[in-house]
């Protein structure tokens, strides 16, 4: 079936190197005018196909909600090639992606194992390690004074050290971890890539990952600890155990999207706080009343991961338009968060917010994101230290992560300014 790509550009690699205020207009234009559109396929290097048709564009908030609870129509795993926008070799996605690239029954089966590890005394020991790793992390910050990038001393390092402390990463390997982390969502861009190419880079940062569980899920077998490494091994529900491949890509999983989800929003909040100085007074006017609005807006505001695909197990309609079987749709995070149906004053920061149905966690459905009440921990967290102890903290300008999949940034300098407590 020969379909007519839309006008519109939302596929090369020169539109998503556009800061994300850049390419809002295009999302815009798509949600008024053609809420179901027909592109190419996203310009790539990782596994260019010739053969591939393209996607459908889902950038209403309505049916991003529909396609991600509906998982009898609609694919993820690895025979539908994934989630990523991008063509992944299917080698990589079972070795990376974990449960975000399975379906029913495997798909339920895993996450029943993984989410029984997370015992409410065991979340309520991460979320003390969290607020101890904020505290430090802003100790740091207040003894070091001055000029400093953002996301190095806080955004991306906290969620690595919530992660490391969680699983039981070993001191030594806490670097190595965190280069190998970055480099799996950073691939696509320029800067990071440098000379090198996108499959090589993926495969030794995930050699290193792999390598990384295999040693701690071994040594944990043999020498149990009170961590999550030590629960994995051990984890067993209605018979069904994870073998050291399948924790291995679990813990992928917790080092990319446990640590993106968490360092993005915290750079792009703060960012936002200082742009809107009204809102920062008046979230810290009542703190503990409005934190929990706030960190919904400010997920709903960064939008860390900007899509995700999923692909037509069978025919289907969306807006009475005929999908066939094997087609893929893309849905667009951030323009699902900016939808006017849904939110009022959509391009409006508000920290009050309520109600706030963002789907920057996911549309809901069997994928919905397994660690988001941790993600909100360590952003109440972060953020109640940011502000009650660098008040005079003021901001630079950010830059821009090149790429379709989160929506990040590199560096963001800010000035600690002079009272810092």
């Amino acid at each position: 079936m020969i379909r007519v790509h839309d006008a519109l550009d939302i596929s090369s690699r020169a539109f998503w190197a556009l800061p994300p205020d850049q390419r809002e207009p295009a999302f815009a234009e798509l949600r008024r005018e053609r809420p179901l559109s027909w592109h190419p396929p996203a310009e790539t290097d990782l596994l260019p196909d010739e053969d591939d048709p393209g996607f459908w564009a889902l950038v209403t908030h309505a049916d991003i909600v529909a396609v991600s609870r509906d998982a009898e129509t609609w694919g993820s795993g690895q025979r539908y090639g994934g989630v990523m926008l991008e063509n992944v070799p299917e080698d990589l996605l079972e070795a990376a992606h974990s449960i975000l690239a399975m379906d029913a029954p495997r798909h339920a089966r895993q996450r029943r194992v993984i989410a029984s590890v997370f015992t409410p005394r065991r979340v309520r020991t991460i979320e003390e390690q969290i607020r101890g790793q904020a505290r430090r992390i802003v100790d740091d910050l207040v003894a070091t004074g001055g000029e400093v990038d953002l996301v190095e001393h806080v955004s991306a390092r906290l969620p690595m050290w919530t992660i490391s402390e969680m699983i039981g990463i070993e001191d030594p390997d806490r670097a190595p971890v965190t280069r190998a982390a970055n480099a799996m969502v950073s691939w696509n861009d320029p800067e990071f890539l440098g000379d090198g190419d996108a499959i090589g880079l993926l495969l030794e940062s995930l050699m290193t990952l792999h390598q990384t569980s295999f040693a701690l899920s071994d040594a944990r077998r043999s020498r149990p600890a009170d961590d999550l490494m030590t629960a994995l091994v051990q984890a067993e529900v209605d018979g069904v155990r994870l073998t050291d491949e399948e924790i291995a890509a679990f813990f992928v999983l917790l080092c990319v999207a446990g640590n993106d989800t968490t360092r993005q929003t915290t750079s792009h909040a703060i960012l936002a706080l200082d742009r809107h100085p009204d809102q920062k007074a008046l979230l810290l006017a009542d703190f503990a009343g409005r934190i929990g609005s706030a960190v919904e807006e400010f997920v709903r505001w960064a939008s860390p991961v900007l899509t995700f695909r999923r692909t037509a197990r069978r025919d289907t309609e969306i807006r009475g338009q005929r999908i066939v079987e094997g087609e893929k749709v893309v849905m667009f995070y951030l323009s699902g968060n900016r939808d006017a149906d849904v939110f009022a004053a959509p391009d409006r920061f508000d920290v009050t917010r309520d109600p706030n149905p963002h789907v920057g966690f996911g549309g809901g459905g069997p994928h919905f994101c397994l660690g988001s009440h941790l993600a909100r921990t360590q952003l109440r967290s972060i953020v109640d230290e940011l502000l009650h102890r660098l008040p005079d903290l003021t901001v630079g300008e950010p830059q821009w992560l090149a790429g379709n999949f989160i929506n990040g940034i590199k560096r963001l300098p800010v000035n600690l300014g002079q009272e810092a407590r």
